[in-house]
Parts: structure tokens; C-alpha cells; sequence
């Protein structure tokens, strides 16, 4: 059975080497596809379930959660390194409620509004602010030129682990990253929040790498130049899940 998008997919691409599908009875396709509608909209695994049993596939719930927790934070992983390294960092943090206790999302964005890393933590301080610098640091591999924030926490551990970087905290300036929130909280909604600190991280960290890949900004782009986009990122989708590397009758 084939099963996806129909649309001109050639000549688009770089290679990749595909992921290991190894002992999964569904073809890769479907897989693919599951994980792609938990990801991109706001739907729960039942609400999946049912969408897929309309086209004829029989899956369990269940069978789709652990294909979530398995292949989404690699397949966000695989999104994020074909992203150009980043120039500039935006902060921002944001209260979640998990379990009737208050938590704060640290989230960081680049220029472009593609989001770097999202950290849930207990405090809005230096050392949580040191602890998201560093946690970059390390899975970034590069010190921005740019970073730009409005807490106040943020300046001191900034001088403390980035003493040459530009800091600037002018009005404005931070707007990519507030925006950034707002998906988030669409989905949070959705969910009726989050039920535990490591499952809130969990979903946040796949969800950020996929969800922003299928939201190009709009902003000045025509309708035609939108859905070409769109073709040549369900490409790149197609490519680092190992769908295209697959026989039509998988």
C-alpha cells in the first residue's frame, strides 16, 4: 500500500542515511504519517487512531504513543541539524502548570523564529538561566554573536558563561521568542496541560523541532511560493524519516 502525499518530490534533496525501522510491522509510511498528525496538530492519540482507521489502517492508540516517544525527538533531532547555525539567541520564559504546581518553560529561538531548545525548570533565576546557557552551549556546539532577553537573571549568568557575547534587552527585540509560546500554549490547551515534568519535556522538546518544520512564515510569501515550500519541506520530511528510501510496497 502506498500512502502519502502525492506531489513532485525529486531532485530536492541531499542524501541522508535512514533510520532503522528494524522489528516494526508497519510500513514506514505509516509510521511516518502518525507521528507527523500527533506532532503537527493538536489531536490526541485516540483522535489519530481514528483518523487513520478512516483510510483503512487499523492501529492502536498505543501502538502510536510509543511510536511518538521511540521516533519523534530523533526525527526533531534530524530537523534541527539541516537548520543553519544560528547568529543570534532570543530568551524567554513562560509559567506552565503541571499537576496543580507552577513551572517555567525556558525557551530559546534564532533569528528566524526556529526554536533552538526548550527546558522546563522549578526556578526563574541565575542558576536556572546558567543551566539553559550551558545546556545550548553544549548542544548547539557554537557561541551566538547576539543574545537578547528582558530578565534580569539572564544578564548576570550571561556575563558568567558567555562574557564576550552582545547582550541587548531593548524593547522589541524579543519578540521572536514570545511568539514562539504561542503554539505551546494552543497544544497545552488541548492536552488540558501536562501531566509530569518529564513527560512535559518530553513532548515539548519533539514538538518544537517538528511542529515549527510544517509553519514556514507566511509573512510576504504568495500562495504559490507557500505551497512550494511546503512541498520541499514534506521532502525533507520524507527524507530524514526514511520514507523515501523505501520500496512503493513496503
Amino acid at each position: 500500500m502506498v500512502f502519502g502525499l502525492i506531489v513532485p518530490r525529486r531532485g530536492l534533496l541531499v542524501s541522508s542515511v535512514p533510520l532503522s525501522y528494524k522489528g516494526h510491522r508497519y510500513p514506514v509510511e505509516i509510521i511516518a504519517h502518525c507521528v507527523w498528525r500527533y506532532f503537527r496538530f493538536p489531536l490526541s492519540f485516540r483522535e489519530v487512531e481514528e483518523l487513520m482507521l478512516e483510510r483503512g489502517v487499523i492501529v492502536c492508540y498505543e501502538t502510536i504513543h510509543r511510536w511518538c516517544l521511540k521516533l519523534g525527538q530523533s526525527y526533531a533531532n534530524s530537523l534541527l541539524r539541516r537548520r543553519p547555525r544560528p547568529h543570534k539567541w532570543h530568551f524567554d520564559e513562560v509559567f506552565i502548570t503541571i499537576n496543580g504546581e507552577q513551572k517555567h518553560l525556558w525557551r530559546a529561538v534564532d533569528q528566524d523564529g526556529n526554536v533552538l531548545d526548550i527546558l522546563v525548570q522549578n526556578r526563574r533565576n541565575k542558576a536556572a538561566a546558567r543551566r539553559f546557557f550551558r545546556r545550548l552551549l553544549k548542544g548547539i556546539g557554537a557561541v551566538p554573536r547576539v543574545v537578547t532577553d528582558k530578565l534580569r537573571s539572564y544578564g548576570a549568568a550571561h556575563r558568567e558563561v558567555m562574557p564576550l557575547v552582545d547582550h541587548r534587552s531593548h524593547k522589541g527585540l524579543n519578540n521572536r521568542a514570545e511568539n514562539s509560546h504561542q503554539p505551546t500554549r494552543q497544544r497545552e490547551r488541548a492536552m488540558k496541560g501536562f501531566r509530569s515534568v518529564g513527560g512535559a519535556q518530553r513532548f515539548l522538546s519533539a514538538f518544537s523541532g517538528i511542529s515549527p518544520h510544517f509553519r514556514p512564515r507566511r509573512y510576504r510569501m504568495t500562495a504559490p511560493d507557500h505551497r512550494t515550500e511546503m512541498i520541499i519541506r514534506f521532502a525533507i520530511w520524507d527524507q530524514i524519516t526514511g520514507t523515501v528510501a523505501q520500496p512503493a510496497d513496503a
